[in-house]
């Protein structure tokens, strides 16, 4: 089971923070640092001192790290051209050295769009579904060849699809919640699925619509990694585990029910069952960005039984 750190920086974090996180995910032994793509906070914070933008930061934490991979859960379709996405991905592949992912999602923050005169069109996922074939369709371009794209949405004519990224392949994660569409697209462009915030049984009912897809078209269901994003809050004992989810304004019963949390065997066990049900990496979603003592209890205490 791999292990990840999923943050939310929209909620409040500085780029140097989010340094601080990426360094700790590094030097404690986690796989990968991952980030929401949002300009708008969330929920009773105040979100100060702003928004970071994803890649951005990605692109700082490529020369500033060395191992972990990065990437984005999820890049909103909404707040990029496809194009330009394909060349910002690419080139933080390069930089990274190879170590860059692709969450791409179709964006559903209506408020955060028009906070920054951002349009918010009705029709999201047949552009997504474009995205994803133009992204995918620049970088597998041979160099010296072009790249044509005519849909609905995008019009691309006689690109030369470049820059290439370090990778032959960056892998794309495609999420959600979503029957028939969502698995769909999974199988046809994805090297992952992720399901965020969801139950065992609705994890396992997801996988299951999604490995189907995979073999309808064509594909191996073992050829996708399976994976949940889940929000994480352990503690030595009681008193921890209250302190943490007091920080974050949440509560003890609704985090052990709709998350990962309490001490580190219970929080073992419940990892332990989504395992069960086919999860192959969780995306730990760490909402005090301050506590790195955090990240080391559940390195020292979680990750070392999962290993």
């Amino acid at each position: 089971m791999d292990l990840r750190i999923f943050t939310e920086p929209q909620q409040g974090a500085t780029y140097d923070t989010l340094l601080a996180v990426a360094k700790a995910t590094e030097d404690l032994g986690f796989d990968a640092f991952f980030r929401s793509d949002h300009y708008l906070r969330m929920g009773a914070v105040d979100g100060l001192p702003g928004p970071t933008d994803a890649w951005i930061t990605l692109a700082g934490l490529a020369r500033e790290t060395k191992r972990i991979r990065l990437g984005t859960l999820m890049t909103a379709g909404t707040f990029r051209l496809p194009g330009v996405l394909a060349i910002q991905v690419a080139q933080v592949d390069q930089m990274s050295g190879g170590r860059v992912e692709l969450g791409l999602g179709a964006g559903w923050f209506e408020e955060e769009h028009q906070a920054y005169g951002i349009p918010f069109p009705k029709e999201k996922f047949g552009r997504l579904e474009e995205q994803l074939a133009i992204v995918t369709g620049l970088w597998e371009t041979r160099v010296g060849d072009t790249f044509d794209f005519h849909g609905a949405h995008y019009d691309l004519t006689g690109s030369p699809a470049l820059p290439k990224p370090a990778q032959a392949k960056i892998p794309v994660l495609i999420g959600g919640h979503g029957a028939t569409r969502t698995p769909r697209l999974a199988a046809r462009y994805a090297a992952e699925f992720n399901i965020p915030f969801a139950s065992i049984e609705d994890s396992e009912r997801q996988f299951g619509r999604v490995r189907a897809a995979a073999e309808a078209a064509g594909r191996a269901a073992d050829d996708l990694t399976y994976s949940n994003a889940l929000v994480v809050c352990v503690g030595r004992d009681d008193q921890e585990v209250a302190r943490r989810a007091a920080v974050i304004g949440r509560e003890v019963d609704e985090l052990k029910t709709n998350g990962l949390a309490g001490s580190p065997a219970e929080v073992v066990d419940k990892i332990g069952r989504y395992a069960e049900i086919g999860a192959e990496r969780i995306y730990l979603q760490v909402l005090d960005l301050a506590d790195l003592d955090h990240l080391e209890l559940i390195s020292s205490q979680i990750q070392t039984q999962l290993s």
